[in-house]
């Protein structure tokens, strides 16, 4: 019946309905690709989720190595490094290698952060474990998991909390690039609350949006993982970077890299009261 409905037609009915048809066909494929794409990102989602506890116990692990200098790291999944190539690759392993080249001294890292991590969670787990530190120099990256159901004034709330515990040399990143408007407006207010509120404290803060902001469509190609959220090695170097002016400023003041002695043979000899690492 169809058949003869098609034969009975003129030229450009057939034509019409052939363009119909390849136009269905041409959306199927394209919707088949999508779902394809979507498919293939989700399993990269969960792909990244099952590194969590590896990358959990790997910072837990590396707490308990001594070293001459306590560096303290607050935050979420981008502190942990979710999506490097190792975690030591997150940020706060390239600001701890850093802080060992720039004094000379070996570092203790003890990274408090939660993969997962709000404003709100990082007071309740993370504060009270900080309460108990010492440390020589404390980096904070916190809210960007905010984002997605941003509340103001529930933002507001929780950073004065974190701020309000942190010592006053305390280096924090203002919130990351998320690059799509809808998620940049809402960044644009809680970097605002951000600043406004460390302003008070006089604490430091590092500008981690207009850091991987200038990356540019670059940044967005070559340094996010394969979830598409979180950085790759190339993306945590650049996380790094926004840090390490203020790094480098703070612990060259306080810790001036020692001396290297000279033996009578010309051989180099560690300071006497360095620790080994």
């Amino acid at each position: 019946m169809r058949a003869s409905i098609v034969l009975g037609m003129g030229t450009k009915s057939r034509v019409a309905v052939g363009a119909g048809i390849s136009t269905v066909a041409v959306g199927l494929l394209a919707w088949a690709r999508v779902r394809k794409a979507q498919s293939a990102l989700e399993a990269n989602r969960i792909r990244l989720n099952e590194t969590l506890p590896v990358h959990s116990k790997w910072w837990r692990d590396a707490a308990k190595t001594e070293g001459e200098l306590l560096y303290v790291a607050i935050g979420d999944s981008a502190a942990q490094g979710i999506g490097a190539s190792a975690p030591r690759n997150s940020y706060v392993g390239v600001i701890a290698d850093h802080i060992t080249a720039a004094t000379g001294r070996s570092v203790r890292m003890v990274n408090l952060s939660v993969s997962g991590a709000t404003v709100a969670l990082a007071v309740a787990d993370q504060l009270p474990r900080f309460a108990d530190l010492q440390p020589d120099i404390v980096t904070v990256a916190i809210g960007a998991n905010d984002i997605a159901d941003f509340d103001p004034a529930r933002f507001e709330e929780g950073i004065r909390t974190v701020f309000s515990a942190l010592p006053d040399d305390a280096i924090v990143a203002d919130l990351p690039c998320f690059y799509l408007p809808w998620n940049e407006k809402k960044v644009a207010v809680g970097n605002a609350i951000l600043r406004r509120v460390a302003a008070e404290r006089g604490l430091t803060v590092v500008p981690l949006h207009d850091t991987m902001k200038r990356q540019g469509v670059r940044g967005i190609v070559t340094q996010f993982a394969e979830d598409l959220f979180h950085p790759n090695d190339r993306g945590y170097r650049v996380w790094a970077s926004a840090f390490l002016p203020a790094v480098t400023a703070h612990v060259v003041r306080r810790f001036p890299r020692r001396p290297v002695a000279v033996t009578t043979d010309g051989a180099a000899q560690q300071h006497p009261d360095a620790k080994a690492s």
